[in-house]
């Protein structure tokens, strides 16, 4: 693991380059820092990641979440559908500890491992749920109850909206992170509308680093009407016929 001195320099200079200064405090750095030992030591026993090297985390894992920061408003109740190893969940909520964030996904190790990273960390805000989204929001009873919900680098734009509108309350939003996404959301016109949403943006921006600036699109669907009942579909359907 690299020096603590090395890490808070390679960090603050990445997050600085990509306008994310405002998250350059002295606690973020030390929780990141204290994550980062952790996600590498399980990830040793535990398929968790394969970016390893320190300027990849900083880069892919940390900046890359940080970025849907600025489409959240202060104290919304956010659900990360696909949470995978706690991208943005954990990086998001060390840096805006006003959020509750709900870290969904359908792997059970993944999740105690982002329970486990959360309570080392003194994470309040961070729930954790090991389920399919589109079985969680009729079980648990949490069909549009989030101002938030978010996806990043899970599936194809029309597929996440029907996995993530439902769970968005009218005048909330679903904000989907993608490398690319202005073929997919063309294809996703149909979805969005179905299911309650209004497309309101599509930011296009690029990473920057000093190997390489990586483009990114992050899109924001708006909830206008209440989505249908019988939205999400099972996951065969979904698969089979997407929207």
């Amino acid at each position: 693991m690299t020096d603590f001195s090395i890490f808070k320099a390679k960090l603050t200079d990445s997050l600085t380059k990509n306008n994310l200064e405002a998250f350059c405090s002295d606690d973020i750095i030390d929780k990141l820092y204290r994550l980062t030992e952790r996600m590498l030591e399980v990830n040793s026993y535990m398929n968790l990641t394969a970016i390893t090297d320190i300027d990849g985390i900083i880069m892919k894992h940390y900046v890359d979440s940080l970025t849907v920061s600025k489409y959240i408003p202060e104290s919304a109740s956010v659900i990360d559908i696909g949470c995978g190893a706690g991208f943005p969940t954990l990086p998001l909520s060390i840096a805006r500890p006003d959020l509750s964030i709900t870290a969904l996904d359908s792997t059970a190790k993944r999740i105690n491992y982002i329970r486990e990273s959360a309570e080392m960390l003194g994470l309040l805000g961070i729930s954790c749920v090991a389920a399919r989204a589109e079985e969680y929001v009729n079980n648990e009873n949490k069909r549009e109850t989030y101002d938030i919900a978010c996806a990043r680098a899970v599936a194809r734009m029309n597929v996440l909206c029907e996995l993530c509108l439902p769970y968005v309350k009218v005048g909330g939003k679903f904000v989907a992170m993608k490398a690319n996404a202005a073929e997919e959301t063309t294809e996703a016109e149909n979805a969005i509308k179905k299911l309650g949403g209004k497309l309101i943006f599509a930011d296009s921006f690029s990473l920057i680093s000093d190997n390489a600036d990586d483009p990114r699109c992050i899109v924001g669907v708006e909830k206008i009407t209440e989505t249908p009942k019988n939205y999400p579909r099972n996951n065969s359907q979904i698969k089979k016929k997407p929207l």
